[in-house]
């Protein structure tokens, strides 16, 4: 499950590395060259990678497309 989360997580930050700070952008070029090299993230790598996922990703809200959606009525 963990291996998973990262390659989420990372997939997923991807998106908003222009929004990184230079720290938080450091740190997650190291988290994408440790998953290049296969490794698995220790609990402290794993829980600072979900604090910037969890700060930047923000799901989109689905409930704005219901109105394409709904079958009209006569």
């Amino acid at each position: 499950m963990k291996l998973k989360d990262q390659k989420k997580y990372l997939t997923e930050l991807r998106k908003y590395e222009r929004d990184l700070t230079p720290k938080e952008f450091d740190e997650y070029k190291m988290f994408i060259k440790r998953d290049k090299d296969e490794e698995d993230f220790d609990t402290v790598s794993l829980n600072r990678l979900k604090e910037l996922f969890d700060k930047y990703y923000k799901p989109s809200d689905i409930h704005k497309y219901d109105n394409y959606f709904k079958k009209k009525e006569e």
